[in-house]
């Protein structure tokens, strides 16, 4: 698994992103979005003040999942006719807000490094705001995706059983702990056959970080396989809000309120 990726120098990361949860993946289709989500969600029901922010800024889907339709996204921003406080909108239902990114669009993901930069600063000052801001990181190892981690905080890295999950995130870990050295890196095992498999896949992981990194990222929980996901996933809904008593629903809320206990 040993990957060789070149560093982009980042400047050093304001420490007022100490409440932001990065959660990123290395690699599409792992269930990274519904995560963030749902995570947010949990987070909310406990009584949080959360933000949710699609840094996928190529590819946003977050309003997609959720099926909406906001009338204000990140390409106002970026556009230069509204500030990123002003498309802050409150998802129905949840009780959390969201920045919508553009969804369709690649215009957000060729934005040059340093509008990029601008804009995660813009939004670690919005952090101060919440008692935990989401980043939902595009998929990938690019530089733009790069520029939108914020290193002071906690990153939840996303991945299934799948070797190529496992392989891009076993590489999402090790640019990411070059680059913020700080980073709290921790994974979470998503659509997982039982709680001992998904442990199988942390472990298996874990070995290799420990071995060529010298890293040892802590699990962050165990997603158990859920038809609901599916089905809430299909009619456009939030899982907490659709199938509030699901497994995937337990288990997120499992790690929400061990993410609250630490802070």
């Amino acid at each position: 698994m040993s990957l060789a990726t070149n560093v982009i120098e980042l400047p050093v990361a304001t420490r007022k992103g100490r409440n932001v949860i990065i959660v990123a993946s290395g690699k599409g289709g792992v269930g990274k979005t519904w995560f963030a989500i749902t995570l947010a969600h949990a987070l909310s029901r406990a009584g949080r003040r959360v933000l949710l922010f699609d840094g996928d800024l190529g590819l946003a889907n977050i309003d997609v999942q959720l099926g909406l339709q906001p009338e204000k996204d990140l390409g106002f921003v970026v556009a230069g006719r509204l500030t990123m406080r002003d498309v802050v909108s409150t998802v129905p239902e949840t009780g959390f807000d969201m920045i919508s990114g553009q969804s369709g669009s690649g215009s957000l993901a060729t934005m040059h490094q340093s509008r990029v930069a601008a804009l995660r600063d813009d939004l670690i000052k919005i952090a101060g705001d919440y008692d935990d801001t989401i980043i939902d990181l595009g998929a990938g190892l690019d530089q733009n995706v790069r520029m939108m981690t914020v290193g002071n905080g906690r990153c939840l890295v996303v991945c299934t059983e799948e070797p190529t999950s496992l392989t891009d995130a076993y590489a999402f870990i090790k640019v990411t702990s070059l680059e913020h050295p700080s980073t709290d890196m921790r994974i979470v095992v998503n659509m997982a056959p039982s709680k001992n498999e998904g442990m199988r896949v942390y472990e298996t992981l874990h070995k290799v970080c420990k071995k060529f990194l010298n890293l040892s990222p802590a699990l962050a929980g165990i997603v158990r396989r859920d038809s609901h996901v599916r089905e809430s996933i299909r009619n456009q809904t939030a899982l907490l809000t659709r199938h509030p008593n699901s497994t995937a629903a337990g288990d997120v809320e499992k790690i929400a309120n061990q993410l609250i206990a630490e802070r």
